[in-house]
């Protein structure tokens, strides 16, 4: 089978919901593969929906206008409206985040622990003179 898609998506099992008709209208369902580009969901039964949906993630606290590429069954393909940026290479942003984060948290206490040894090393040697 080709791959039409701009991205590969990524297996995951995220709670979802998809609010259609002004918000009046909504559909749980479960996030089966994700990309920054769609996703598949599958719903416990067939839901009839318009074309342009949003799906909200609460994991993520992100809410993704879409429009529904194909409908099978229990099953439906999103593409978003507007894709998510470049969420890093791996894919999961939340986790790469908070490793860029922790790095960066991590770089500055080895300065301010370098910093304290050179404040620190001058007044040692006095006392032990």
């Amino acid at each position: 089978m080709i791959e039409r898609r701009k991205t590969s998506r990524k297996k995951s099992l995220l709670r979802g919901c998809i609010y259609f008709n002004n918000r009046n209208s909504t559909a749980e369902c479960v996030v089966r593969d994700f990309s920054a580009h769609g996703a598949r969901l599958i719903f416990a039964d067939e839901v009839t929906a318009p074309d342009v949906v949003e799906l909200h993630i609460p994991q993520k606290d992100k809410t993704y206008h879409s429009h529904i590429v194909w409908r099978h069954a229990n099953e439906m393909g999103l593409a978003f409206a507007v894709p998510e940026q470049a969420e890093s290479p791996a894919e999961s942003g939340d986790l790469a985040e908070r490793m860029q984060k922790l790095e960066h948290e991590i770089e500055l206490l080895k300065r301010a622990i370098k910093r304290l040894k050179a404040e620190t090393t001058p007044d040692t040697e006095i006392e032990a003179a």
